[in-house]
């Protein structure tokens, strides 16, 4: 692997101008397809295998046309102090709302508050609902817009208007604000850490060309994979990530080359072989990580992970070649790292000697990497405490999907929220459809009523609507509306209870009874995933394990990693739930409702996590191996990872975290709670479990953390990570250079 890459990252850099053109070629060709692909359009949504989503596909055999699955929206007038909605100016207000709702695309119905009984009790709320043909995830935007725009005319008579439902869930979408924050951040960091603003740039360039490759094929191919805009979304964020770090790694260990005194062909050509190997196996893991979101079966999540994977295959093959071109093109731009070294003439034999930590100068990674190996049972005890403890609350996790209740109070669908629960119960907002299918009873008509009536004596059950059947007869749906806000356990329990005394309805009239709606939906994708989420962890990484195996040649540094991984996560978790769920220190981050975590929130921060995780891993002990199989001691190995690669897998989480946190500041609770997620992962696992935990377990397993069955040793394939083949191009005569690469080694 390491002479495949090292041959490749020379050619790469000679013929600089070849590969710099077929990466413009390929940004042009995505860019130009992107911009004349026909438009995505509406993306279907289904959680196969649910009950949910079986009572929705009956539906639309049952009840053709009816558009069970489509959005609902919700005008929400309230009268002034004084006033009741019944009042006649009132009316006239609301009957001409209704009819300009009526006239919209994708419009199946619009219902009159007046005759549909939309009005609360005291006469001060009224409602309309507007049901279309296509789920919320669907709707065209022009069709959010006009439903926006409806209650204008109603607020300037003097009502107070507001719009909820879940039509306007996909609506709107957040800014680019945090992804400008985090690029900026991410430039002053990558400034720092190599040196110079030409050094810099090239990750940016490099991750910015990569993720407009990855995101215009994603554009090109939405209508006919039937691609949203959350694919490009997660594309853009995790393609922007691994980008920046593999090309830092890539260009950090081309700056010791240099240093080392070769030339900087040369320099390319190894730091492709050495960083650029475990580039390859980090954006495996990744892959992995992703393409392993299919194992939930759910057909989204699998097209976000596929599509996400595709874009890290870009990133990784561009830090593959792309980097070692433009430094070609960078040339003196881009000098050694640190002082002044040792001349090339000396380095071959210098390398070549076991240098004693007397013998290097101390940087902040030696002096951390010696404290931690003075004092491994200390740093491992505090470290593992100390994330377990954090870890306590996720325990205690609740899952579910926001609704309009978790919103901002400065949103209309908050509003709107609110006034329907004062005016019409909590349970209101989350509805049940149940849904009865008769065809095998004797007696349809009375099955129908048997079901309404036992589920009227259900707890926390304050409305059942009447049974509405079909043409034939064979089927009807009944609304229930809960005592309970949706996104209560109350209600899931009430969902939970219903589906029991499916059996006994079915059992005494044989019918079948489903319970769908929005709400049920909601527990139902929920529940999916915490199912889905143990084999995921088994599967990525267990895989993952394997690959490890093969690149470390050990055992017990791959098991560490994993359990290390686990931690992190865990860790993180906890920390989710005690600020979103439980509320603590939430008002310092803006969270203004507390509630059940979103539910694609563990599964999502398993996949990226474990992504970015194995990535330090893999460039920190990389670089421990390698001084190990060059001969240095357990202990000095650990010291000298630590000495070429803490600054930058530092540097790298830094410029994650910062990407991620800066969608904290985003209005929506979930971009919020997603951005505080993975920023808090990312700070655990790089700062405590890679830069803490690792080196103390190593400094305790010593030579041990090595080890490998001689038999498996036998049976795995060389790869080569570590760069021992290289060893072959150590002639001074192959790596002295030009006159102009001598005298920049010497600056």
């Amino acid at each position: 692997m390491a002479t495949f890459l090292y041959n490749l990252g020379r050619l790469a850099f000679r013929r600089r101008h070849f590969v710099a053109l077929i990466w413009v070629a390929l940004l042009t060709l995505a860019g130009v397809g992107a911009a004349s692909a026909p438009a995505a359009g509406t993306t279907s949504f289904s959680i196969p295998g649910t009950e949910a989503q079986k009572a929705f596909d009956l539906l639309e055999q049952r009840f053709p046309g009816a558009s069970a699955d489509g959005a609902t929206g919700r005008i929400v007038f309230k009268a002034p102090d004084g006033q009741k909605m019944t009042d006649a100016d009132n009316k006239a207000t609301v009957a001409k709302t209704v009819k300009e709702l009526g006239g919209g695309t994708e419009v199946v119905s619009v219902t009159d508050p007046f005759t549909t009984n939309a009005v609360s009790k005291d006469g001060s709320v009224a409602y309309t609902s507007v049901k279309y043909e296509v789920p919320g995830m669907e709707l065209a935007d022009s069709t959010r817009e006009s439903l926006e725009a409806a209650g204008d005319d109603a607020r300037a008579a003097g009502l107070t208007v507001d719009v909820g439902g879940d039509a306007l869930e996909a609506g709107a979408e957040p800014g680019a604000a945090g992804e400008i924050v985090g690029i900026a951040i991410a430039a002053v960091v990558l400034v720092i850490t190599l040196g110079s603003i030409v050094a810099a740039g090239l990750p940016l360039l490099t991750a910015i060309i990569g993720v407009g490759i990855g995101v215009s094929t994603i554009t090109v191919l939405a209508k006919a994979l039937d691609l949203g805009d959350t694919t490009s979304t997660l594309a853009l964020m995790i393609g922007l990530a691994v980008g920046i770090d593999y090309a830092l790694f890539i260009v950090s260990r081309y700056r010791n080359e240099l240093a080392e005194g070769r030339d900087r062909e040369e320099a390319a050509g190894r730091a492709t072989g050495t960083a650029g190997s475990a580039v390859v196996f980090a954006g495996l893991t990744v892959v992995i990580a992703l393409a392993g979101l299919a194992v939930v079966n759910v057909p989204m999540l699998t097209k976000m992970g596929l599509a996400a994977a595709g874009t890290v295959v870009i990133a990784v093959l561009i830090a593959l070649t792309m980097i070692p071109a433009m430094l070609g093109y960078a040339g003196r731009k881009i000098r050694p790292a640190g002082e002044k070294r040792r001349k090339a003439s000396d380095a071959a034999t210098t390398e070549k000697q076991t240098t004693s930590q007397k013998q290097i100068k101390p940087n902040m990674g030696t002096r951390w990497a010696s404290f931690v190996i003075r004092r491994p049972v200390a740093v491992l005890v505090l470290g593992v405490v100390g994330l377990g403890a954090i870890a306590l609350p996720a325990t205690q996790l609740e899952l579910g999907l926001p609704d309009d209740g978790s919103q901002p109070t400065s949103t209309t669908q908050r509003r709107a929220y609110d006034t329907l629960s004062e005016g019409f119960g909590p349970g209101f907002n989350g509805p049940l459809m149940i849904v009865v299918d008769a065809k095998d009873s004797d007696d349809p008509t009375a099955a129908f009523g048997d079901v309404a009536d036992g589920i009227k004596g259900l707890k926390d059950v304050v409305t059942v609507t009447p049974p509405a059947t079909n043409k034939a007869g064979d089927t009807a749906t009944i609304t229930v509306i809960p005592n309970s806000k949706p996104s209560s356990t109350q209600t899931e329990d009430l969902v939970h209870a219903i589906r029991d005394k499916g059996s006994d309805f079915k059992a005494e009239t044989d019918a079948e009874v489903l319970v769908t709606g929005t709400t049920a939906m909601n527990i139902d994708f929920s529940q999916k995933l915490n199912d889905a989420l143990v084999p995921y962890l088994a599967l990525v990484v267990g895989l993952a394990f394997l690959l490890l195996i093969v690149v470390f040649r050990s055992i017990l540094v791959p098991l560490k990693a994993a359990l290390g991984f686990l931690l992190s996560v865990l860790a993180a978790l906890g920390a989710v739930v005690a600020v979103f769920q439980w509320g603590w220190f939430s008002g310092l981050i803006g969270v203004e409702e507390t509630g059940p975590i979103m539910s694609m929130m563990p599964i999502f921060m398993v996949g990226v996590v474990f992504g970015l995780a194995m990535d330090y891993e893999v460039f920190l002990v990389t670089r421990m191996r390698e001084a190990y199989v060059h001969g240095e001691t357990p202990s000095q190995a650990v010291v000298t990872g630590f000495r070429h690669s803490a600054r930058v897998v530092v540097a790298a989480a830094i410029i994650m975290m910062a990407v991620f946190g800066g969608f904290i500041s985003s209005g929506e609770s979930m971009i919020k709670m997603i951005g505080f997620g993975l920023a808090i992962a990312v700070f655990f696992d790089a700062f405590v479990v890679r830069m803490a935990i690792v080196p103390a377990v190593l400094a305790l397993l010593g030579k041990k953390a090595w080890w490998l069955p001689k038999w498996l040793d036998r049976a795995l394939p060389n790869v080569d990570v570590e760069g021992e083949g290289l060893r072959a191009h150590d002639d001074p005569a192959k790596g002295s250079g030009s006159d102009e690469d001598r005298e920049l080694v010497r600056v």
